[in-house]
């Protein structure tokens, strides 16, 4: 009996400490579907807790709380930063750069995870921002270096013309003004080493990607709309913020947007669309991997994620 509580005592004392050797870590934060003959990886530049219920507009508290306990969420909202990379075999182009250095240590992940899921930094051949935000562009460059130094950075002219001018810092609320320095420090070295590429949507920058006008969160806001073998998908930046909310009340804005009443038009606009057509959604901030469809519901429209896949080798 002795020795039966001995060995008791010592299996419990190796469950009590197995924690011990537990690395606290997600795994690494990628997730690959097929388009067409593409093949589409989403990367996570890892989450930041945003606090909605002191930066939604057009709305109460009272509708923010409700909407998130009902969701079992409260704020603030650990929310993904998601970027995707475009494969077709012979170049990769990835879509938004995540946070880079300015969130501390929340985002930030984007090199690493995109080194586990097969592309390092230097593999990268173009950066598509959807828009100049910490969160999309702060990832361009890293402590002063290109973080992707053989990609050339795609933006929207609006938007360079806009956040790399600090005479129109007037133009956004004072808690947002800081961008114009995040901008100068991050997008700034990508710039002065000849590697910023500006456009102006509606265009197609690659065969099979054109860039859609979408402003009002930022006045050079694009989706990108990928198309391959006759399968969509739109790439859409921020036109939602937190799907729990903004998809059933498209009219919420949120304190980010430099015109609100415009980031409304052009919310209601891209979501009726991507209902009518059936497109598949890339979005930014949706839990990752946030890739789903948007349908519409009673109220509103409603998110549609994506089943797991594994058959990334089917035709």
């Amino acid at each position: 009996m002795k020795k039966f509580w001995i060995i008791s005592f010592m299996l419990v004392a190796s469950f009590a400490n197995a924690s011990t050797y537990l690395d606290a870590q997600q795994a690494p934060g990628y997730y690959r579907i097929k388009l067409g003959k593409l093949l589409v990886t989403a990367v996570s530049d890892g989450t930041v807790n945003v606090p909605f219920d002191k930066i939604l507009t057009h709305t109460s508290k009272k509708s923010i709380h409700q909407a998130l306990q009902s969701a079992y969420l409260q704020s603030p909202v650990e929310t993904s930063i998601n970027t995707f990379v475009i494969d077709d075999g012979k170049q990769q182009i990835l879509v938004d750069a995540g946070a880079g250095d300015l969130f501390g240590d929340l985002g930030g992940h984007l090199l690493s995870n995109l080194a586990a899921a097969g592309y390092p930094a230097e593999s990268i051949d173009a950066v598509l921002l959807t828009h100049i935000h910490a969160d999309h562009s702060g990832g361009v460059s890293r402590n002063g270096h290109l973080a992707f130094p053989n990609a050339t950075v795609y933006v929207d002219q609006h938007d360079a013309d806009f956040w790399l001018n600090e005479k129109n810092i007037s133009h956004v609320e004072a808690d947002q003004r800081h961008t114009f320095a995040d901008t100068q420090k991050t997008v700034g070295p990508v710039k002065d080493a000849g590697k910023l590429t500006t456009f102006q949507a509606p265009v197609a920058l690659f065969p099979g990607i054109q860039a859609i006008p979408a402003p009002g969160h930022t006045p050079g806001s694009v989706i990108y709309k990928v198309s391959s073998a006759g399968k969509n998908l739109v790439l859409w930046g921020d036109i939602i913020h937190i799907k729990t909310i903004q998809l059933p009340s498209p009219s919420v804005a949120i304190h980010f947007d430099v015109n609100q009443q415009k980031a409304v038009e052009t919310r209601k606009k891209v979501l009726q669309q991507v209902v009518k057509e059936g497109d598949l959604v890339a979005a930014a901030h949706i839990s990752f991997p946030g890739f789903g469809h948007v349908v519409k519901a009673q109220r509103g429209y409603r998110w549609l994620p994506v089943e797991y896949t594994n058959a990334l080798n089917s035709k």
